[in-house]
């Protein structure tokens, strides 16, 4: 059941990419002092914070970043949940104003995620030794049964890659910006059969931020209400029985499905009324099935819609605007608030060359390995 109306009131992004002289702690200040001064809301006003991040940079990070910033006794939460720990972090601070307990929170998030394949399990983990805790080993498993199952062609999995470096070529905070065709993706080196370089995500650097703030404190705070963005749903969810697949999100995309119903529930809207969205495309296969599982196209349709056009900026379902995973890059923490950044844009009409006409409604789903969801709606 939810409380008070919850806004977006200022979002701060440190562009992704690789960044050898600077800390994790640098980089998460510097996205939250953009998100705090785009809010209009000064560091001393914030009553509470919550932290996104995966790996290890000593106890208590979020303390320790936000230190120098003012030492004002708020609680600041730590928060892990694989790739889905931004958008976590971002639910949470939704439900601590929903629910009456804060007039404002801070969400952000940062990683530094090492070069090479990512490990997801524990380093005891059989699955570490018979190749099933390679993300994109499960990846190209969906895409084979995918392609067996719908006819797709491999282009349409590489055009899924050639539209976001499309979008990112026209974002400056993106990690690549190089553009390709269909063929140059295809043709990259292999990863994990079918899947190609190009179509997998890049390991990067990065920090995201967001202030959220009920609708009735907007004035207390000074906030301008014709920027505020209104979160119309927040959902998270974990794994229930599901037999269509593993019960692991990398092998079974259908896990949106449960939580984007609850969504549209909760936001009183349907698929019919998005005019964008942001998918967890770790690699191409990803977006393909998301957007199916959020039911912006039928089942066995997205890569049709994708060959298409509808997934560009200019067509009727845009997809990962600034360039998804795929070109912005994936630090960890990171990534779910980069979304709300890029959504909050769109709906403000601030998206400059990659603008969505007209965007009113706006989805950003994350998926994180453990069975983790976050489906968040926003609305203008």
């Amino acid at each position: 059941m939810t409380g008070r109306k919850v806004m977006v009131a200022g979002v701060g992004l440190h562009p992704f990419g690789r960044f050898g002289n600077k800390d994790l702690a640098t980089l998460a200040r510097e996205a939250v002092l953009e998100a705090l001064k785009d809010s209009g809301v000064p560091w001393k006003s914030i009553p509470v914070a919550y932290f996104g991040h995966v790996y290890y940079h000593g106890m208590s990070v979020g303390e320790t970043t936000l230190a120098p910033l003012g030492l004002t006794g708020v609680p600041i939460i730590n928060v892990e949940n694989a790739c889905s720990s931004g958008s976590t972090a971002f639910w949470q601070a939704y439900w601590g104003i929903s629910s009456g307990v804060y007039d404002l929170a801070l969400a952000f998030g940062a990683e530094l995620v090492p070069r090479g394949p990512v490990t997801v399990t524990a380093e005891d983990s059989p699955d570490r030794f018979i190749g099933g805790d390679h993300m994109m080993a499960g990846y190209a498993l969906r895409a084979r049964r995918y392609m067996e199952e719908t006819g797709a062609p491999p282009g349409a999995l590489a055009q899924v890659s050639v539209k976001a470096r499309n979008n990112a070529s026209l974002n400056p905070y993106a990690h690549r910006k190089e553009t390709y065709t269909q063929e140059q993706v295809l043709r990259s080196r292999p990863i994990a059969d079918p899947l190609t370089l190009l179509q997998c995500c890049p390991t990067s650097e990065g920090a995201a931020a967001a202030v959220l703030c009920a609708e009735d404190a907007l004035d207390r705070y000074g906030i301008d209400h014709s920027r505020a963005v209104t979160i119309a749903a927040a959902v998270l969810t974990s794994g229930s029985y599901n037999g269509r697949g593993s019960d692991h999100s990398a092998f079974s995309p259908y896990r949106t499905e449960p939580g984007a119903d609850k969504a549209y529930e909760m936001a009183g809207l349907g698929p019919e009324d998005v005019d964008l969205t942001q998918v967890h495309d770790a690699a191409t296969i990803g977006e393909l099935q998301q957007i199916e599982s959020l039911q912006l196209t039928g089942p066995g349709e997205a890569w049709r819609a994708t060959l298409d056009g509808r997934t560009e900026i200019t067509g009727d379902i845009p997809v990962n605007t600034d360039g998804g995973l795929l070109a912005m890059g994936h630090p960890f923490g990171a990534t779910g608030i980069r979304q709300v950044h890029e959504t909050v844009l769109q709906l403000r009409g601030e998206a400059g060359p990659r603008q969505v006409a007209d965007a009113r409604v706006g989805v950003a789903q994350c998926s994180g390995a453990g069975d983790v969801t976050t489906v968040h709606i926003f609305s203008k």
